[in-house]
């Protein structure tokens, strides 16, 4: 016997919604287990861990090297996430309003480090700048992670720019303000929570990445991710759960700011 519509919609929903849940568990629940590893008190990864202690983020706190490949992360990150913006923000804009030959063309490339493998971009990336010297240096390590970054602020920006209506402008233009002065004091607070998404992505993008920091790093130059990677071959101490729940942590704030500043430009929209 056929069920009908309206027991049909209930079941059907249920089943979504195991689904999802499964799926969800599935992702996350790895992640869960990193976060618990990092409190156990056992000196290796064992799980369930056998007692609870505080001790591995003490040690991760007190330990220059970790410390000092943190420090580095965080400075490139925030350079990237600066570099990234300046760049992102003429280029979505001629990008939104420009009238050219080959901006489709243009567009495909900016955001071709989006489908290239990794990889590629690495060793590339890594031959020019080997060819110069520049490689383990902190120019290097900007410079490779903007080209990895850019896309992201700039489909973000363009996403805004796309949503905000011209004619705004253009009424500002028609009562008196000069172009620059019209998209200065009327588009630019339109659309900053694209652009400070656009920044906030740039800043993961560059905060958690590995294979482009293993290819520019040097004994002296290590990111926090390019730290963990030489660690885990050496020993796998709890203390790698604890930088891996602090990129953690730190992903998942950025993520929720994003998400707020899109639904915040949604409402306004």
């Amino acid at each position: 016997m056929l069920l009908s519509a309206n027991a049909m919609g209930p079941r059907l929903r249920f089943g979504l919604f195991t689904v999802n849940a499964v799926i969800a568990a599935f992702l996350l629940l790895p992640i869960l287990f990193i976060v618990l590893l990092s409190f156990g008190s056992s000196q290796w990864l064992v799980f369930p861990p056998p007692g609870w202690t505080f001790k591995w983020y003490e040690q991760f706190f007190s330990n220059a090297q970790w410390m000092q490949s943190a420090f580095v992360s965080l400075k490139v990150a925030l350079l990237t996430t600066v570099f990234a913006t300046v760049l992102g923000l003429p280029t979505a804009f001629a990008l939104v309003r420009g009238k050219f030959p080959g901006r489709d063309l243009l567009y495909a490339l900016f955001t071709l480090p989006m489908i290239v493998p990794l990889v590629i971009i690495a060793v590339a990336t890594y031959a020019l700048f080997l060819k110069f010297g520049y490689t383990g240096t902190l120019t290097a390590f900007v410079i490779s992670h903007v080209i990895v970054a850019l896309p992201f602020t700039i489909i973000s920006i363009i996403n805004s720019l796309k949503l905000f209506d011209q004619s705004i402008e253009d009424a500002a233009v028609i009562c008196g303000a000069s172009r620059w002065q019209a998209i200065l004091k009327v588009t630019f607070p339109a659309i900053r929570p694209g652009l400070v998404a656009g920044g906030l992505f740039a800043f993961l993008v560059s905060w958690d990445e590995v294979v482009l920091s293993i290819m520019m790093a040097s004994p002296g130059l290590q990111t926090l991710p390019v730290k963990m990677w030489t660690t885990l071959r050496q020993d796998l101490t709890p203390v790698i759960a604890v930088a891996s729940t602090l990129l953690i942590a730190l992903s998942i704030l950025i993520m929720l700011v994003a998400a707020l500043l899109r639904r915040r430009a949604e409402l306004k929209g």
